[in-house]
């Protein structure tokens, strides 16, 4: 201990250093808490529970047949686009 610094500095340094480290560590533990709530929070925003389960399938195909006179319509069409 040096002698020219008196015993109540000395501890009064020691205690708030111990005082630094205890709460450097309690706002590491808050802020580390307040990451994985808001990660939480996130994954639950991430589903929206008002919303029923969709189905996945889309509705059936639809057909229809063509006349002939639309078929060749049809056809006629795609050459014409075919050759721009």
């Amino acid at each position: 201990m040096p002698e020219h610094v008196p015993t109540l500095e000395l501890t009064g340094m020691a205690v708030l250093t111990v005082a630094a480290v205890a709460w450097a560590v309690v706002v590491m533990r808050l802020l580390r808490r307040a990451r994985v709530e808001a990660a939480a929070e996130w994954d639950a925003a991430a589903t929206l529970p008002a919303l029923l389960d969709q189905p996945q399938d889309g509705p059936p195909r639809e057909s229809v047949e063509l006349t002939p006179a639309e078929q060749d319509a049809f056809a006629g069409l795609v050459r014409q686009l075919g050759h721009r």
